[in-house]
């Protein structure tokens, strides 16, 4: 297995203080907490582990969205599907929670690959945002964010005032925050909300690349998070297209730190097919590691 002490030694246990919880359509929620050490360490690809209420011990892992270092403050995006996930719905501001993080193996850009892919999906939206955080400013880079819901966006979608030329006429809808960071981001949904594309994320990606000229699409690397089935789809186009994709996985956890081996993947290796744990060995793998073809 690999050795994950590197990681380990910057893991914290803290007693988060909730600074706020906003909650939108389809139980989809927002949590900020005060939690400084896991703050200064977290990287885009980074989760969490946090007790969602103190009658239930097992903690939930949940991807970091948005950080700030400074002001001590971490940002999750989440959806209440199960018994844990609604308790901690129900969880206010100033209320304390326990919170174990960061944790895993984070995303990796390579410089000659500057037109960075990011495709989030549902609750895989997160660490593409993240990613965009951290590369909002840097000129190196100029990266591309697609999102895809089946439900309501949990933010308030708006026309991008940044220009598209190679998307399909009519695509508008973007994430303010990420125009705010000046990134250009565009939205994908069977659900025919205004502005979006009108099916699914991989295909408004595919639009895109296709629209590249080949020096552009060379310099390009997909990132990607989102439920199983999507994930298998963008790697896919990442063959399809000859590129390099990253990807976060998605798996149910028990202890969060690699001990009890309860979220193992096979992943192909060089010495051929191996188990390993999502939560330290990962969440973040090589696409094609993960999907062969």
């Amino acid at each position: 297995m690999t050795d994950s002490r590197p990681h380990r030694d910057t893991i914290f246990l803290e007693e988060a203080e909730i600074i706020s919880h906003q909650a939108f359509e389809g139980d989809q929620y927002i949590l900020r907490l005060r939690a400084p050490r896991c703050a200064e360490k977290a990287l885009p690809g980074s989760f969490a582990h946090i007790q969602c209420d103190s009658s239930r011990p097992l903690r939930r892992p949940i991807s970091i969205m948005r950080t700030s270092a400074e002001q001590g403050w971490v940002e999750f995006l989440y959806k209440a599907v199960g018994e844990g996930t609604r308790l901690l719905a129900r969880r206010k501001p100033g209320e304390r929670i326990s919170v174990l993080g960061p944790i895993g193996v984070p995303f990796k850009f390579n410089p000659e690959r500057s037109r960075p892919l990011l495709i989030g999906g549902g609750v895989g939206m997160p660490p593409m945002v993240f990613i965009a955080q951290a590369l909002a400013g840097n000129a190196e880079f100029k990266p591309l964010v697609i999102l895809g819901s089946e439900v309501p966006f949990p933010f308030k979608p708006q026309p991008s005032a940044l220009l598209m030329p190679e998307m399909p006429d009519g695509v508008i809808a973007s994430m303010p925050l990420l125009d705010d960071w000046h990134i250009p981001s565009r939205l994908a949904s069977l659900q025919g909300f205004p502005g979006c594309h009108e099916g699914y994320v991989t295909d408004l990606a595919r639009h895109w690349l296709q629209a590249l000229p080949a020096d552009e699409l060379a310099r390009v690397e997909i990132f990607s998070c989102g439920p199983h089935p999507m994930l298998e789809s963008v790697a896919r186009l990442a063959g399809e297209f000859s590129l390099p994709c990253q990807v976060s996985l998605e798996e149910f956890m028990a202890c969060g730190v690699g001990g009890c081996a309860g979220c193992v993947v096979e992943v192909q290796t060089g010495q051929g097919p191996a188990m390993k744990r999502v939560c330290v060995d990962g969440p973040v793998f090589d696409a094609r590691a993960v999907f062969p073809s």
